[in-house]
């Protein structure tokens, strides 16, 4: 009957032994300073074969605390005094303190076998997380300390950081200046505020907000946010203080973008059109805006550039941003101004490179596809046979006054611009120049003949023909090249470089009418015959350079100086 006991024992216990469930937690010591990483262990051991976990580790309330990495691996081993299979499952988590203070792990929860687990809490000890620098030569110590709530972002989406000053001395406060934000290659930073705020008194030292900053990483993995450095100035000396820093975990893009995709992280839309308001004319050059608007990482995303195309010629664009700090990035939109010159006529396709961007929001990407802008180009015959009446004549008066203007009288002031509807009072304008220009011609002519009489008895001249009396008004107020040359050097050196085109135009058209030609295209042709090929072309492309620098909305001063020098060596060599 003994024997019979001893071996009922026996099998309770092998039983026993072999469903054994055991759950621990546990964190590698007690207390910590701020800056020490808190490492938990939690360990689930099986012995058994019939024992299988149904859910994953149910963690505690983490929120006092930053989640900077965790991982997990699982053993399986045979023990050789019970015979039994024994697993182990072993997770680790790094945590890094958000408050100082005793903090409550709670329990971790599993479910084996429809039977749920748990581990016992526990308490840890933090210490002060703020890191303390002593500030040599001050009567008190002041400290810097950077906050960054959300650490856990995915690459190119911003996060925001606090930047707090501590001091038990509030006086310091004032004298805290000299704020500079970090600088790394992977992480791009941009201010939202330098504005200080309230002094907060709570606590065992008071506290004021410096500044306010987002920060772009631009590459996955931990990365670190260097600190922020600030002066702190007396009387007697002025003395450099800097923050903690902070790690950023930085999630990778989902897998499945677009293969166009580069950068592109918020919230955007892309526009692409025509900032020309004149008719559009083969061999002009035009501006194209191509405008990404949003919220995001505007002021670091690559924008989607203008493709190439045998159609027209398209120049490399000047950027400008208008952004503003937003709730989830920068707000606000990039313009990228291109320069295309169309190479035939008829209708154009302007077609924008391929656009996609990742919404964080929904944690999906989006495709935008490209953008197409339809332009209409004409030849110069067209647009001169598209005329109407009153604007052939307003182009009459036009060309009237930019034969008699000289630097000196600003005739081109009275010049008529082209309107879609009629002016009676344009037209008005014009008849009225038109009679004081003759009248005056006939005053002249009168003055003449009486200084004649004065000398010598003489035959009168016939008054003449129309064409005659514009070539003799012509002829008398011809201004010399070299007054053109002196006149726009003025008006470089005054940086008014609105008057400085008008009068190359003027310029121009004076030589043209030297050769009776009223086209840049006609005299472009009797430059062939008259001066060469080499100089006919090298006419052209002047053109084409003095019309890109006048639209371009930057000029330069050495971009000008060049300019200037092109157009006196060339119009030296074909004026008459």
């Amino acid at each position: 009957m003994q024997q019979k006991l001893i071996y009922i024992l026996f099998i309770l216990a092998s039983v026993i032994s072999y469903g054994q469930v055991n759950l621990f937690m546990e964190s590698d010591k007690a207390e910590y300073n701020g800056k020490d990483i808190v490492n938990l262990t939690i360990v689930l051991e099986l012995n058994g074969i019939d024992l299988e976990p149904q859910t994953r580790f149910q963690l505690p309330d983490l929120s006092k605390f930053n989640i900077i990495g965790s991982g997990s691996m699982t053993n399986t081993l045979i023990d050789p005094a019970t015979n039994t299979l024994v697993t182990q499952k072993i997770s680790r988590i790094a945590l890094e303190p958000k408050k100082k203070g005793k903090i409550k792990i709670g329990s971790v929860l599993v479910t084996v076998n429809n039977k749920i687990y748990k581990t016992e809490p526990f308490d840890i000890s933090i210490k002060d997380i703020i890191e303390k620098r002593s500030l040599a030569g001050n009567s008190g110590e002041v400290y810097l300390n950077m906050e960054i709530e959300d650490r856990e972002v995915y690459q190119d989406q911003p996060t925001v950081a606090v930047l707090k000053v501590y001091s038990k001395n509030m006086d310091n406060f004032r004298k805290v200046k000299d704020v500079r934000l970090p600088h790394q290659n992977n992480i791009n930073v941009h201010p939202i505020s330098f504005s200080k705020s309230e002094i907060d008194p709570a606590g065992s030292m008071a506290s004021q907000v410096l500044a306010v900053f987002m920060v772009f990483p631009n590459e996955a993995g931990y990365v670190e946010v260097p600190s922020v450095s600030a002066s702190v100035s007396s009387f007697s000396n002025k003395n450099k203080i800097v923050s903690n820093k902070v790690k950023l975990n930085v999630k990778k893009l989902p897998e499945g973008s677009p293969e166009y995709f580069k950068n592109a992280v918020g919230n955007f839309s892309v526009d692409v059109y025509n900032a020309s308001k004149e008719k559009i004319e083969i061999e002009k050059p035009i501006h194209v805006i191509v405008k990404v608007s949003g919220e995001g990482n505007l002021p670091n995303m690559q924008l989607p550039k203008i493709v190439s195309s045998s159609d027209y010629e398209v120049f490399a664009p000047k950027i400008t941003s208008k952004v503003a700090p937003g709730t989830t990035g920068m707000k606000g939109e990039i313009l990228a101004n291109y320069v295309i010159i169309p190479k035939k006529a008829g209708v154009i396709s302007i077609q924008t490179e391929p656009f996609a961007f990742f919404d964080p929001a929904s944690r999906e990407y989006v495709d935008k596809g490209q953008e197409t802008l339809a332009l209409n180009a004409f030849s110069h015959d067209q647009i001169l046979e598209a005329r109407t009446t009153v604007e052939k004549v307003n182009e009459y008066t036009n060309t009237l006054l930019e034969t008699v203007d000289t630097p000196v009288l600003k005739t081109t002031t009275f010049k008529v611009k082209e309107k879609s509807k009629f002016h009676w009072n344009i037209l008005l304008t014009n008849i009225s120049i038109l009679v004081g220009l003759f009248i005056m011609y006939l005053l002249f002519k009168t003055w003449q003949k009486k200084r004649a009489l004065v000398k010598e008895t003489a035959t009168p001249k016939p008054l003449g023909s129309v064409a005659e009396t514009e070539k003799e008004i012509r002829e008398i107020l011809k201004t010399d090249i070299n007054d053109y040359f002196s006149y726009l050097e003025n008006l470089k050196d005054n940086e008014e470089y609105q008057k400085f085109f008008d009068t190359l135009e003027e310029m121009d058209l004076d030589i043209r009418k030297q050769y009776s030609k009223s086209s840049p295209q006609d005299f472009g042709q009797f430059l062939v015959s008259y001066k060469g090929t080499s100089v006919a072309e090298e006419y052209r492309i002047l053109l084409q350079r003095i019309q890109m620098e006048k639209y371009s909305p930057l000029k330069s001063a050495e971009g000008m100086d060049e300019l200037l020098k092109a157009v006196v060596n060339l119009y030296s060599r074909i004026s008459k």
